[in-house]
């Protein structure tokens, strides 16, 4: 068995997206801070800023991506023209990698990287997956192909309250449903994981096992693989950034200024995107709300426009200091400030694991994949959060806002996740649940 002394190397294959950056860089640390070497293989798309990971090894392999290709509007086209692409450029890169590495451990890859099964089969070397979804979801989406041959995922509309038996805490318009033109596009991209999964050494969750028990014990039947639930990532490493946006730091100082617990955060994540009118009633939700808000508003998020220019003259004006609109913010910094008191959210796993870690309630808009099982899960399971259920007008998110921040409802909300914060704070502590799981991923590693 190899001992720590030797510095094993982990090769880490990223996916280019910065909801898959973040998991996939934490994860890196992590394991470099016990002992292994890294050296990070990542696309000339969205390819990381190495100067911020000065202790990784970083080798880039091109993608051959076309401008066209690369400013792709359906995000699972993209992810399938990347699947194509890099097959011959992984492989050789692996090939030199391996030859050079004689003490390289394992491949770990991000989930969605669904060609790399057979060339890590190829060169006889272990790969483990990265997978960046609760279990929640992780199990409705194991259940996908039965979802589509009874025919549930076309009842999202029409039946869209009504329960799923398979899946009884979901209902049909919570299904993980794949934002894509062609819906066989979304069922080739579900086959290609399902496999890869299945074929993998081991699966890494950054989860908390305690919050998602039952959950754990269905994912091991359906997937007979060593699984590790060493969540929350983020609370185990140092905060760097990884972000392919700006972040704007002047919000923190701007959060200084406020009451505690007072401000209502908005952000829908790093991919989704809404139309212009969806964009004015949540302006005008947050600004009826009388609360002070403190907003992302990505470039290119609202269709058709570049940024916030569409906003009615006068309303920056009209909010008197009470709201920000930034491009894009350093999210758990602004979870963690002591004047958040909400979190109007995607509900993207990454950005439901840091709220709950800061015990901050949540606002739920989800838009596709497991944001709606995790929206369901933080409404009507966990209940700690309030759902909009797809109602993106003015006095719905003006109510859910003054309920969340200033009603006796919305007090109880934040009684109940605190205990959740407080597991997340225990797991990581030795004799946790994620303290042992990770001890049991590197002396699996260490095994190979």
């Amino acid at each position: 068995m190899k001992t720590r002394e030797t510095k094993p190397v982990i090769f880490l294959f990223t996916f280019p997206l910065q909801g898959h950056l973040n998991p996939n860089f934490q994860l890196a640390n992590i394991l470099f801070n016990r002992g292994f070497s890294i050296t990070v293989i990542h696309t000339e798309f969205n390819s990381p800023n190495t100067s911020d990971f000065p202790h990784f090894t970083f080798v880039s392999i091109p993608d051959g991506l076309s401008e066209s290709e690369a400013n792709y509007t359906d995000v699972i086209d993209l992810l399938h023209v990347l699947n194509s692409k890099c097959v011959a450029p992984f492989g050789d890169c692996l090939k030199r990698l391996l030859s050079e590495e004689p003490t390289s451990a394992c491949v770990i890859v991000d989930a969605l990287w669904y060609f790399t099964y057979d060339l890590t089969e190829k060169f006889g070397i272990p790969r483990i997956i990265n997978r960046t979804v609760n279990l929640s979801a992780f199990v409705a989406f194991s259940k996908f192909h039965v979802l589509r041959e009874k025919g549930y995922l076309s009842l999202q509309e029409s039946h869209a309250d009504s329960p799923v038996p398979e899946l009884p805490c979901l209902r049909m318009k919570d299904l993980p449903w794949f934002q894509t033109e062609d819906p066989r596009s979304g069922d080739k991209l579900q086959r290609g994981v399902m496999k890869s999964l299945k074929s993998s050494s081991g699966i890494v969750f950054n989860v908390i096992e305690d919050l998602e028990t039952e959950q754990l014990k269905e994912s091991l039947k359906a997937f007979p693989v060593p699984m590790f639930c060493i969540g929350p990532f983020h609370r185990r490493v140092a905060a760097s950034s990884n972000s392919l946006l700006t972040q704007d730091m002047t919000c923190l100082s701007w959060l200084d200024k406020q009451e505690p617990r007072s401000v209502i955060y908005a952000s829908l994540g790093s991919i989704a995107s809404i139309d212009e009118s969806e964009f004015l009633e949540i302006a005008w939700g947050l600004r009826n709300s009388e609360q002070p808000f403190l907003w992302v508003v990505r470039p290119g998020s609202i269709k058709g426009t570049e940024w916030i220019e569409i906003l009615p003259k006068g309303f920056i004006e009209s909010l008197e200091g009470k709201g920000k609109i930034v491009k894009w913010a350093p999210q758990i910094e602004v979870l963690a400030h002591r004047a958040t008191g909400g979190f109007l959210t995607h509900c993207g796993w990454n950005s439901t694991i840091e709220s709950i870690c800061e015990a901050v309630p949540m606002i739920c808009k989800p838009s596709f994949g497991d944001q709606r099982v995790n929206a369901r899960y933080i409404s009507d399971v966990w209940k700690i959060g309030l759902h909009l259920e797809n109602k993106t007008e003015r006095l719905v998110i003006e109510n859910a806002v003054r309920t969340l921040l200033t009603s006796s409802q919305g007090e109880e909300i934040r009684k109940r996740i605190m205990p959740m914060k407080e597991t997340a704070e225990k797991c990581l502590k030795l004799g946790g649940s994620s303290y042992r799981n990770l001890e049991s991923l590197i002396a699996y590693i260490l095994s190979f």
